[in-house]
């Protein structure tokens, strides 16, 4: 929130107090620890009032510095916090009489002692710094106190991530309230909520507050990014990187790298859609239909009414409309599938599993001791307290029921709505806290029961928070069927993934109305074209065949594409999974030396090698900045010359899609399925690779291991090739050019 009211005064009822000077300064076990008067101490006298702030600087990895502001400190401890994983490495600490310094890495945090400001500093230039009233402890009638840092951006300067976020790609200008809410993604709220942002001049800005913390991103200071909490204390981390892929690097080490998800989840999912009718027989109908016109699908999916009306959860087929669910699902596994069924961490009062839940106190609570409950969504409704571990237990019992029965897969939906007034939960837990921590709990659940029970894990998550990159995958929510909620849908997305978030997906079509034809196709190249890829609606199936013929071609025609892209996008996500870096790449990501990739969110890099732009026009024409260098179009093997923007038109079954020069692209030999042995028979082509230039290539196996690696050099017309792990045939390229390759003699084989 903002407490100014223009650059010299503040909001009605609002006193601040600024830091003024250190009085005091000590390290001990690798910590610095300041004691900091809000006002100059002229005399003895002015030592016997405050408020007096405690600012501590400390390191928890290589590069990062943590900063913890604190007013008061007597208070109960708040719970829950993010967790994050820190090394053993001690930082430098300097103190002199005009500065004290704390250096991890390549990161240096200098504090002024006479008048406070605290500066970072790599690479002998300041990144950025909290300035003279930069850090504040507010006091506001209204709204209670308040800790709040602001950080300096420089000319140019741009900002990034906050999580999914569906405004402009670019958060300058932006009042943004970290805060859980199911808003659909046609408005600044947000089903998964990040705080943590990055700028385009080499750092990152990690604020440990699970609770709502509000960002003025250069709106209460222009030249400032602001960042409070209700309280009196404020946490957070300044994380070097100095490229944006280093930055994302570290801090997913912080909090955690995304796992990775099982091969088969890349391949189309397929589902009933939500308030649709269907049976056995509607799916069977659905699944001949895809059969008979040779379209490849991975995952089926069940969605809300798979269990009857006003018992979700209760985690039980309806028996009268799927009265055999073992073997259905057994019928389903039969023709090649994985099994996906909806489920949300709420139990309605009609549930059979209510009344166990409240007994056994599994259940949210009020103030009172009674259940927390309302009717919104479900008539009655609990919702699951995961910080009891009976619950935990109880709830992960069900999960691994329905996956021995054959279920492969939850679509973990809802998680935002979580109440903060008169609820007490389990462990004593902070209820401002909980709001927006509640999805890594419940999440966290779902996604290590499946993994006990059959060894790989693959949710379709709505609800998020710092920290659940790790329970992958993540959907983009309830878009609407429109060229414009497709591309706000990629922004969110964009904006996502430069929040640690490797793997990411959207409803196909739209899930809020019936998409005309040509929407439905512009975004199935677009969906399939994205690390995960769902055909799903609200009150429409989403079948190809339901638009027109053209429809079904294009789903057939991008899906084989896919399929035969497996060997490349897999390795990607094993990528991912060890660094941290997204599959889904905003353009800034890839090109941060190039200031036209600053603002792109209609395109995006998908791995390193393969640039794509979504068509979000009726006219078939698509526009997209093409960076330095010659690219090479995949449909049509033709060179695009980099360096400047394109304009064209598309038909249905093309859309912009370059390869990066220099790359090796490798392609599978199956184009029926998403899982397959990605070594065998694999064509591995070369991208403009320059005179002396060395190119390398990993192809996985289906665990993500090393099955063998390619290193290819072009010497003049030649190219010599060294083959690494095992020894598997493939089949060499180089793109434009028809015959063999010219392999130079001196080329290798290592059979490890």
């Amino acid at each position: 929130m903002k407490f100014t009211d223009g650059n010299w005064l503040l909001q009605p009822g609002v006193k601040a107090n600024y830091p003024a000077e250190v009085f005091e300064a000590q390290a001990q076990n690798g910590e610095l620890e300041l004691y900091v008067p809000t006002r100059h101490i002229r005399h003895r006298g002015d030592t016997l009032e405050g408020p007096v702030l405690t600012v501590r600087v400390s390191s928890p990895m290589q590069d990062v510095l943590r900063v913890r502001v604190s007013h008061f400190e007597g208070l109960h401890p708040r719970t829950p916090d993010f967790p994050i994983f820190e090394s053993s490495d001690v930082p430098e600490i300097h103190l002199d009489e005009d500065f004290a310094t704390v250096t991890s890495g390549q990161l240096t945090a200098r504090i002024h002692r006479k008048n406070y400001s605290l500066e970072f500093v790599a690479g002998g230039e300041v990144i950025t710094r909290s300035p003279s009233r930069g850090t504040g402890y507010i006091r506001s009638d209204q709204h209670g106190t308040f800790v709040h840092e602001q950080l300096t951006l420089g000319v140019g300067e741009n900002v990034y991530g906050l999580g999914e976020r569906f405004t402009s790609f670019v958060k300058n200008g932006q009042n943004v309230e970290v805060w859980n809410r199911d808003g659909g993604t046609g408005s600044d709220q947000a089903y998964k909520n990040v705080p943590f942002y990055l700028t385009n001049k080499g750092y990152g800005v990690f604020v440990r507050q699970p609770e709502q913390v509000s960002f003025e991103v250069a709106t209460e200071k222009v030249s400032r990014v602001q960042f409070s909490v209700a309280g009196e204390s404020l946490e957070y981390y300044v994380i070097y990187g100095p490229t944006p892929k280093e930055i994302l690097q570290k801090y997913t080490t912080l909090t955690g790298k995304p796992a990775l998800p099982p091969a088969w989840s890349f391949g189309l999912w397929l589902t009933t859609s939500f308030t649709t009718s269907y049976d056995e027989n509607t799916v069977n109908s659905f699944l001949d239909g895809m059969q008979e016109r040779n379209l490849p699908l991975s995952v089926f999916h069940f969605d809300c009414f798979w269990m009857k009306a006003f018992r979700w959860c209760d985690f039980e087929w309806d028996s009268e409309v799927f009265p055999d669910p073992e073997g259905m699902l057994d019928r389903l596994h039969g023709r090649g599938l994985k099994v996906c069924v909806w489920i949300n961490p709420y139990i309605a009062q009609r549930s059979s599993l209510f009344r166990e839940a409240a007994e056994k106190g599994y259940l949210l609570k009020r103030k009172d001791g009674s259940v927390w409950q309302w009717d919104l969504w479900q008539p009655g409704m609990g919702i699951v307290d995961f910080t009891n571990p009976a619950a935990c237990e109880w709830f992960a019992g069900h999960m691994k029921r329905l996956s021995k029965m054959g279920v492969d897969s939850f679509k973990t939906d809802f998680g935002e709505r979580i109440p903060t007034e008169d609820v007490q939960w389990f462990d004593g837990s902070d209820p401002q806290r909980m709001h927006n921590f509640y999805p890594y709990l419940y999440n966290k659940v779902v996604f290590e029961a499946l993994q006990e029970e059959t060894g790989e894990a693959a949710l379709f998550a709505r609800s998020a928070t710092a920290g659940c990159q790790q329970f992958p995958v993540h959907w983009g929510g309830d878009c609407d069927s429109t060229f414009e909620s497709m591309a706000e849908s990629l922004r969110g997305g964009l904006s996502l993934t430069l929040s640690g978030f490797g793997y990411w997906s959207h409803d196909i079509g739209g899930f809020e109305g019936m998409p005309p034809a040509e929407l439905y196709k512009r975004w199935t190249a677009f969906g399939l074209m994205s690390s995960h890829s769902r055909l799903h609606g609200s009150t429409s199936y989403r079948v190809p065949w339901l638009f027109d013929e053209e429809s079904v071609d294009v789903l057939r025609h991008f899906s084989y594409l896919k399929n035969r892209l497996m060997p490349y996008l897999f390795q990607q996500a094993v990528h991912t999974h060890q660094t941290g870096i997204p599959m889904m790449r905003a353009m800034l990501l890839e090109f941060p030396e190039d200031p036209a990739c600053h603002m792109l969110d209609r395109q995006y890099m998908l791995g390193d090698s393969l640039l794509v732009a979504p068509v979000f026009s009726k006219d078939n024409l698509a526009e997209y900045y093409v960076p330095e260098g010659t690219w090479t179009d995949l449909f049509t093997g033709l060179p695009v010359e980099g360096g400047r923007w394109v304009r064209e038109q598309y038909g249905f079954l093309s859309m912009p899609l370059l390869v990066k020069p220099g790359s090796l692209l490798v392609t599978g030999s199956t184009e029926a399925r998403a899982e397959y042995d990605y070594g065998e028979d694999a064509v591995i082509t070369i991208y403009q690779l320059r005179d002396g230039e060395t190119a390398r290539v990993t192809v996985p196996t289906l665990s993500g291991e090393v099955d063998y690696t390619l290193t290819v050099t072009r010497v003049g017309d030649a190219y010599q090739v060294q083959q690494s792990g095992n020894l598997r045939p493939y089949e060499l390229k180089v793109a434009g050019q028809s015959g063999p390759v010219k392999v130079l003699p001196a080329s290798e084989v290592v059979v490890l």
